[in-house]
């Protein structure tokens, strides 16, 4: 299923939160409206605002407000890639060039403040103590993950614990964050919010799992990113460990040499090892473990369409090739 379709059932909701984001993202300067507007603009698939409206629609919220929270979570995810890419000093997103490649560094980095802040200001106009309360602690653990993710890079020695612990915090906090926004917004009752959250901390950690094995084996046309990003930056995720952990001395020693000193010289060698190993498929039964977490919280909810198009998300999210 093509996420056009998964979408089908929100489709007049997406088109709200596009106008949305349109309104919001003026400003009288210039430079802010292109490097926000190109960033928001390249592709992007919107997983994050529609997980907001697929949770309010199965809780059965009839308003207005989901579409500002969700322009809310996409502002707060296009902060993160702008900041992201200046620290990974990457080049390519989505097959276009990066904001800091087209803009430079600082003004990817000004923009990203400021679809932060403008974020923040959306947050206030809902007038609801616990979104401020669950986008404001989201952020702040945003910030913690890129920080942890920082740390582990070339670091060999990162466990699979630790590889988690950076997703949760880095990619999954933002989807637990926008399905639970969703049941707020409804009035739904602490459980139901809380399973709510964990299908979407779960959900956010397959989707980078496989984010991570498709570095390593997708078609570059298809994810829009060149393969091996993560080899060159040092990045230990999990097809990595496992090779180190399952591999031969000498295939561990290569890996290992590979995260310390980044770059790309390695990159076929440890494709090779990350074959051999069949990495790919244990990365992918750890995404698929997720996703089944995932789709076991929110077995109690009422039958819907909006409750369908989750589950059918969970799936998407382990299944994608990009």
């Amino acid at each position: 299923m093509s996420a056009q379709q998964l979408f089908a059932p929100i489709a007049a909701d997406m088109q709200a939160v596009d106008a949305v984001i349109r309104q919001r993202l003026h400003s009288d300067v210039v430079l802010i409206r292109q490097v926000a507007e190109y960033i928001i603009h390249s592709g992007g698939k919107r997983l994050r605002p529609a997980l907001v409206l697929f949770a309010a629609g199965a809780m059965g919220y009839r308003g207005t407000h989901h579409h500002e929270l969700a322009a809310v979570v996409e502002f707060i995810h296009t902060a993160t890639l702008l900041h992201d890419d200046v620290v990974d000093e990457s080049e390519l997103r989505r097959g276009n060039k990066t904001a800091n490649a087209l803009f430079g560094n600082a003004a990817s980095v000004l923009v990203g403040d400021f679809l932060y802040s403008r974020a923040f200001q959306m947050m206030v106009s809902v007038n609801n103590m616990r979104v401020m309360d669950v986008l404001s602690d989201a952020t702040n653990v945003i910030a913690e993950g890129e920080v942890l993710q920082l740390l582990n890079c070339h670091d060999a020695d990162v466990e699979i614990d630790d590889y988690l612990r950076v997703i949760r915090y880095k990619t999954a906090k933002l989807f637990e964050a926008a399905a639970r926004l969703g049941g707020i917004l409804a009035g739904a009752d602490e459980t139901i919010e809380t399973r709510l959250a964990a299908f979407g901390m779960h959900l956010g950690t397959a989707f980078q799992i496989i984010d991570d094995v498709l570095d390593y084996s997708a078609d570059e046309a298809e994810t829009g990113k060149h393969l091996g990003d993560d080899l060159a930056e040092g990045k230990p995720t999990l097809p990595l460990i496992h090779v180190m952990q399952h591999g031969t001395p000498e295939q561990a020693a290569l890996v290992r040499g590979a995260i310390e000193n980044g770059g790309r010289d390695d990159f076929a060698a440890v494709l090779a090892a990350i074959q051999s190993t069949k990495a790919l498929d244990e990365a992918r039964r750890y995404a698929r473990e997720e996703a089944d977490r995932a789709i076991d919280a929110i077995s109690t909810l009422p039958p819907s369409i909006f409750k369908d198009a989750l589950l059918q998300l969970s799936d998407f999210a382990v299944a994608r090739n990009y």
